[in-house]
């Protein structure tokens, strides 16, 4: 793709880079960021460039087969894909953007909204398929578990950083095709448990990011073997900051691009400059590299 001095053109190879360039793709849990990223990124230039939302899966072989140049994800390059991109004379490199909390929603309804991680990790492996089995006075029964889709990053993230690379054996896992539709199936379903990146659940009217969406219930996580509201934390934006909260990933841009100037590079870097991390601090999650000031406030109980 790189042309050297004195070299013609080769008009198929450029035919090629630009249908590459012509977009990105994301995993679809990073939909309310990534558009607010976009946004402001093509309303100052003339270059622009759009996106297209799949799974992590399919991001990443389209990143492989030369179908784009650039590609948001939760892992980095594994050692065999950094290998076979090297070999074709391309220079790929992950690029961490932003901190995203994985966060586990219940429904309004549900009287026990704090969890351990092992007990998580219980419901995952199946060794608890009902409310009973982790709180014995529930009576919501059957644990009905759904993701967004079963090749997303929230699933890949839960198989490799909870189960140890171990697959699900929990009969009663589902998946549905988006986040949106995790939070709207929670909503409707009492005994439902579902996970989504935290960048979903910020509520647009509270410009502190401190409050979540009013139709579901936030889950607090502990790490701790028996989880109280004292020890149990949400994915809020400081407790991402201070590791409180445990579940807790890392957004790569996976990058490509053999153009130093090319659209797709620009992009990846405005993600990481200070006007991408402002928005990434004011979407409610913690930036890669932008500077947080935090304050400790004292609130006194009134008479």
């Amino acid at each position: 793709m790189l042309l050297s001095c004195g070299s013609k053109p080769n008009p198929k190879l450029e035919e090629a880079y630009q249908k590459a360039a012509q977009s990105f793709v994301a995993d679809e849990s990073f939909y309310p960021i990534l558009d607010e990223e976009l946004f402001y990124f093509n309303s100052q230039r003339l270059d622009t460039i759009g996106v297209e939302y799949v799974n992590e899966q399919d991001a990443v072989k389209r990143l492989m087969k030369l179908e784009t140049w650039l590609a948001f994800t939760t892992r980095q390059f594994t050692p065999k894909e950094l290998k076979s991109l090297q070999a074709q004379k391309y220079l790929p490199r992950a690029i961490p953007i932003a901190y995203d909390g994985l966060a586990i929603i219940v429904n309004n309804e549900n009287a026990d909204t704090c969890i351990t991680v092992k007990d998580f990790a219980r419901i995952l492996r199946g060794e608890a398929t009902k409310w009973g089995d982790i709180y014995p006075q529930s009576k919501l029964g059957t644990i009905d578990v759904v993701f967004d889709n079963p090749l997303s990053s929230t699933v890949r993230w839960c198989v490799d950083s909870i189960l140890g690379g171990k697959e699900f054996t929990n009969p009663n896992i589902g998946a549905v095709k988006t986040s949106a539709a995790v939070i709207d199936y929670v909503e409707r379903h009492k005994n439902s448990l579902g996970i989504i990146g935290s960048n979903w659940l910020n509520d647009k009217r509270d410009t502190t990011n401190v409050t979540f969406k009013k139709n579901i219930t936030v889950m607090g996580v502990s790490r701790m073997d028996s989880a109280t509201k004292v020890n149990s934390w949400k994915p809020y934006q400081y407790y991402l900051y201070n590791g409180n909260y445990p579940l807790i990933r890392t957004i790569y841009a996976l990058l490509n691009d053999p153009r130093p100037n090319g659209v797709p590079t620009a992009f990846a870097h405005f993600c990481q400059l200070p006007k991408g991390q402002l928005v990434i601090l004011r979407s409610g999650l913690l930036p890669r590299t932008a500077n947080m000031n935090v304050r400790e406030v004292i609130v006194n109980g009134g008479k």
